[in-house]
């Protein structure tokens, strides 16, 4: 299963509003991907973790059994 509330965190420290992520790509599909755990693709998580100036996935999603 995949979890992405350490997103949900990260955006929240770094001060980065779901409008925000709108404004740099993420359409309101993927948005709603990301609150049901649902998946997503590579590329919409390599935007992530640039829109999140963040190199560690560990801060983006969690993945567990």
């Amino acid at each position: 299963m995949i979890d992405f509330s350490p997103l949900w965190e990260t955006m929240e420290q770094k001060g980065i509003t779901q409008y925000q992520l709108l404004k740099s790509g993420i359409d309101n599909k993927t948005l709603d991907s990301l609150k049901k755990n649902k998946n997503i693709t590579l590329n919409t998580l390599e935007k992530l973790c640039r829109i999140l100036e963040c190199d560690d996935l560990n801060r983006i999603v969690k993945f567990y059994d």
